[in-house]
Formats: C-alpha cells, sequence, structure tokens
C-alpha cells in the first residue's frame, strides 16, 4: 500500500474515530467496499473458487494454535466496560444475531425466538448438562438457567475468556437467584475440565469466529461431550456468521474492521465444517438469511444512539474524554458496517449458520 494512500485512510479514520462523517455517506462508502469484498474472494470461476478454499483450509489445519491473539478479542469487544455494551443491547444482552421471521419483532422478542431456536435445534431436555462454550454477557446461559419450568434439573456452564464478563453474569444470576448456573474464565486455546468434566449438550455462539485451527478445536470440544448413544446422545450445536461461500481471514493490513474489531478473526463460508469431520459428524446444518442480524444491529445502533448520554459517561469515566468518545463512534461505525454486511443482496452474501453435531464414536 502506498504512503499516500496509507496517509488518506489515516485522515479518514481519524474523522470516523471523531463521529465527523454523515451515516448517509459512511453508508454508501461500506456497500462500496463491501463489493470491492465480494471481487477479492472471487477468483473467476468455480474451479479456481474451490481451489482458493481448499488452499484456505490446508492452512487453517497447518496452524499450531487454535485461536491467534484471544487477547484481542477481550480488548476490542468484551472488556470494553461493560455498562457500555449493555446499554446498547436487548433485556437478554445478545451480542450475536437476534431472528426476525415476522420483521417488526422487538429486539427484545427477537433475542428470545433465537435462543428458543437453538433449544429446538440443540434438542435440549431437562436433566441434561449444558456447556455454554463462549458465552459473552450470558444472554444464552442466563435463559437456559431461568428456563425452570422448563429444564428445572438441568445445568449450566458458561465459558468466557473475559474476567469482566463473569462478574456481569454472576451478578445477574445471583439477582435472580439462580443456583443451576456456573461461570468460568479461560482461554479455550490451553484449558481443559479436570476430573474428566463432560457434557450432554455444548453450545457455542458467535465463538468460532475468534478461532482459526477448527481441527484442533473440534477435537478439544469432542473429549467433552459425554459418552452415550440413541436418545442420550451427546450433541454440540454452532451458530457462526458466515459468507455463503467462501472463507477468509481478517489480516492485520485488511483495513479498519480488521485492525479494530476482529484482530485474528475469521469469516467462515457457510459450508467450512464440513471439512473438519474427523472427530465430529455433521448430523444438520441451517442457513438464516443475514437480514436478521441487519435488523439486530440495527436496533444496537439505535439503542447506542438513544442512550448517548449514559454510554458516552461510562466510557469517558472508564477511558478518558478522548478515548471514550473515539470507542463511542467505533461502536456506531461497527454497528452500521456490519448491519451492511449482512444486508448485501438481501441476506444471501453474508448470513447465519447453524449446526449440529455428535461426536465420532
Amino acid at each position: 500500500m502506498s504512503t499516500l494512500v496509507q496517509s488518506t485512510l489515516q485522515v479518514g479514520y481519524d474523522l470516523l474515530d471523531r463521529g465527523l462523517v454523515p451515516d448517509f455517506v459512511l453508508r454508501r462508502v461500506i456497500r462500496l467496499l463491501l463489493r470491492q469484498r465480494l471481487r477479492e474472494i472471487n477468483y473467476g470461476s468455480f474451479e479456481a473458487n474451490h481451489a482458493a478454499k481448499m488452499s484456505w483450509i490446508e492452512g487453517v489445519r497447518a496452524r499450531t494454535t487454535i485461536a491467534d491473539v484471544p487477547e484481542k478479542a477481550n480488548e476490542q469487544h468484551y472488556e470494553v466496560p461493560t455498562d457500555f455494551i449493555i446499554s446498547t443491547l436487548g433485556p437478554y444482552a445478545k451480542y450475536s444475531s437476534c431472528l426476525y421471521p415476522k420483521g417488526n419483532e422487538t429486539v427484545a422478542e427477537a433475542e428470545v425466538l433465537m435462543m428458543q431456536s437453538y433449544c429446538e435445534k440443540a434438542q435440549l431436555k431437562d436433566g441434561q448438562d449444558i456447556l455454554d462454550l463462549g458465552c459473552g454477557w450470558g444472554s444464552l446461559s442466563l435463559f437456559l438457567a431461568e428456563a425452570s419450568i422448563t429444564y428445572p434439573n438441568s445445568k449450566v456452564v458458561g465459558l468466557s475468556n473475559s474476567s469482566t464478563q463473569k462478574v456481569h453474569i454472576d451478578s445477574r444470576a445471583q439477582a435472580k437467584g439462580l443456583t443451576n448456573l456456573e461461570i468460568i474464565t479461560a482461554d479455550v486455546n490451553t484449558f481443559n475440565f479436570e476430573g474428566g468434566r463432560h457434557f450432554d449438550r455444548i453450545l457455542s455462539i458467535e465463538m468460532f469466529e475468534h478461532m482459526k485451527n477448527y481441527q484442533m478445536l473440534l477435537r478439544k470440544i469432542s473429549t467433552w461431550l459425554r459418552l452415550a448413544k440413541g436418545e442420550n446422545e451427546a450433541l454440540l450445536f454452532i451458530h457462526i456468521f458466515c459468507h455463503r461461500t467462501m472463507p477468509y481471514h481478517f489480516e492485520s493490513d485488511d483495513g479498519w474492521m480488521a485492525q479494530n474489531f476482529f484482530s485474528g478473526g475469521t469469516m467462515a463460508s457457510h459450508d467450512l465444517f464440513l471439512y473438519f469431520q474427523d472427530d465430529v459428524t455433521l448430523l444438520k446444518s441451517w442457513y438464516i438469511s443475514g437480514v436478521n442480524y441487519s435488523k439486530s444491529l440495527e436496533a444496537w445502533l439505535a439503542l447506542q444512539d438513544k442512550n448517548r448520554t449514559v454510554g458516552l459517561k461510562v466510557l469517558e469515566e472508564a477511558m478518558g474524554p478522548v478515548e471514550g468518545r473515539k470507542t463511542f463512534n467505533r461502536f456506531r461505525v461497527f454497528y452500521m458496517a456490519c448491519s451492511e454486511l449482512f444486508n448485501m443482496d438481501h441476506g444471501q452474501q453474508w448470513g447465519v449458520g447453524h449446526y449440529l453435531f455428535k461426536a465420532k464414536n
């Protein structure tokens, strides 16, 4: 990249940080950049695209760690001041796609509808031991632990890489009087359950996007599934965002998004898990239109703007006036950019994949 281009981009990024680019201008630029991304991942033919995908998969398999920079996910997302993040999300603080089957649901309704769909697809039953792997701010963990009528005898464990997320979830659980929820802070790169602890169901919602070597990760997760057969067979359910055909990495020199929000991140293709079945077997998969994610992000953006005074106060007190305002503006751009991405071509370019696996015998 030339010095002139770098300088021009830096000026643009500075304007974004200061909140000086009008939304209508920003959205048009984002759409142009998304079209450019589609051109970059299209190698001209099905044959060439498939060869590129196979090469990408081999590169991922050759990596020596599950995730490259897990600390960056905390820095860029999960340990941003909790009260700020909560002010931009729905009642369950679901920081992943919600579900809008009619299109006019509130974000509160859409959060619950998506989590109910997880329960159905993962075939949850009362009495199961459930792991919420990459539990975020606890939306699914709390939702499952609260479901005392549906799952009164189930125990829920949430695993997060963020200590501040644990503090938040533990506080919410205590306020609700929940005794069937345990939150563990650990890095999935190195963590393993002591004493041979196993689960009947493992659900992972938008954690795999921060990972690289899916072979190593799925092998590790498969050892956490309880050995059983028939109706009691343990299952793994995964929710990811994805491109419909081509996987790619968020590279450090890849622009604003990779630098500020997805350092070390991965955009999977919808079919990617088909190539990582050494230790698990895919039973079923689903595709959910990206329009659902776009609506989620627009709802978060509206809440961020509505709660602007509170959000800015939290950030400025935690980070100082300059960094606080910069972070506030960056999240606005982040929500806007992701909304445009998932809304591209009516949600048929990028969307959400759901997958159900069992462990190999």
